[in-house]
């Protein structure tokens, strides 16, 4: 079955950290852009983070800049997003999409969600004292 499976969410205090992990199940994620998206209750989708199939170009919110990390091991067919100095305004199920792309830029599936073929189910993540 191809999918991508989300993991690591949680409950953390403010100023907290957790790692998300996007693993790849059925295909390999070589040739993909991966995005981080969220959502949170009465919100709309917001993109996250993204990274291009190489590893070698980021893009990230404004929201998140400085806090987060993404990062890619395609060896292990897995995406992680490291958030560190969490806040409560991060509370929100978080989602990751792959796009097959010849796109080099992260841009390709930050930019463009619809266009992306697999998003992984969610993982809820709640920044609370």
């Amino acid at each position: 079955q191809l999918q991508l499976v989300e993991s690591g969410g949680g409950l953390v205090q403010p100023g907290g950290s957790l790692r998300l992990s996007c693993a790849a199940s059925g295909f390999t994620l070589n040739y993909y852009a991966i995005g981080w998206f969220r959502q949170a209750p009465g919100k709309e989708r917001e993109e996250v983070s993204c990274i291009s199939s190489s590893g070698s170009r980021t893009y990230y919110a404004d929201s998140v800049k400085g806090r987060f990390t993404i990062s890619r091991d395609n060896a292990k067919n897995t995406v992680y997003l490291q958030m560190n100095s969490l806040r409560p305004e991060d509370t929100a199920v978080y989602y990751c999409a792959a796009r097959r792309t010849v796109i080099t830029t992260p841009q390709a599936v930050c930019a463009n969600p619809d266009l992306a073929e697999y998003w992984g189910q969610g993982t809820q993540v709640t920044v609370s004292s």
